[in-house]
């Protein structure tokens, strides 16, 4: 390597580009071999290397190597479900039911669902997967008024398409709020996370005809997954 650009920025490129190449989970060579390899010492190789693994691309395993981290879902905002917005990426959506009970939701929900003081709803957790691995775990409530026997439906499907074909209820509009937060202990253990790693959590209120049916809080792997948008000037 030579040049003015920094040997471990020069390595760091050709270690991006290889990992790029390789699908996720293989091992990368060592760093003996990468220092053969690109002539360079194994204080670079360490340098690069750890470049990548705070940049995500690169993940380590104490005791076994160094491997090509999982690719991040990226999703545009938009309103879908999560079956086919998984569909959409080319993932394979899959769900489990962590609990459904009918109770009284906090302020916050029973604010953004119109309901009055001590009225009861339905509260659905779920754990959502894309190619079997832990991605989201999603926390909704349902006024009961819209859904009255929520409990002995399929809830292992989309339940934007269930809200439609069996009560009638089509998604048309959402309000969502995105922001980054550190996994908190029951999410970390569902999701496959040490505590306080980072995830993104989608907050939503959904509509059907200008009537609130939903309000979800969904925690996502901030690893695993990454929201695109286009953002275009306005006036003034």
């Amino acid at each position: 390597m030579d040049g003015v650009v920094p040997k471990h920025e020069q390595l760091r490129g050709r270690l991006a580009e290889l990992a790029a190449r390789l699908p996720a989970g293989a091992p990368l060579p060592g760093e003996r071999q990468l220092c053969i390899e690109h002539g360079v010492s194994r204080i670079t190789v360490r340098e690069a290397i750890g470049q990548l693994v705070s940049e995500g691309v690169l993940v380590r395993v104490r005791g076994k190597g160094t491997f090509v981290a999982e690719r991040a879902a990226r999703s545009r905002l938009h309103l879908a479900s999560f079956h086919s917005d998984m569909r959409r990426l080319g993932l394979r959506p899959g769900t489990v039911v962590l609990s459904v009970d009918r109770a009284v939701p906090p302020p916050a929900t029973r604010a953004a669902l119109e309901l009055a003081v001590g009225e009861r709803a339905w509260h659905v957790r779920r754990l959502r997967l894309a190619d079997d691995q832990p991605m989201s775990v999603d926390d909704g409530w349902y006024p009961v008024a819209v859904v009255p026997d929520l409990a002995d439906a399929d809830l292992t499907g989309s339940l934007y398409t269930l809200l439609a074909e069996r009560y009638g209820c089509t998604i048309d509009r959402a309000e969502q709020t995105v922001r980054a937060a550190e996994a908190d202990r029951g999410s970390a253990v569902l999701l496959g996370l040490s505590a306080s790693r980072p995830v993104l959590v989608f907050d939503r209120v959904s509509y059907s005809g200008g009537r609130p049916v939903e309000h979800a809080r969904s925690t996502y792997r901030g690893d695993r997954y990454e929201v695109a948008m286009t953002v275009e000037l306005g006036q003034g």
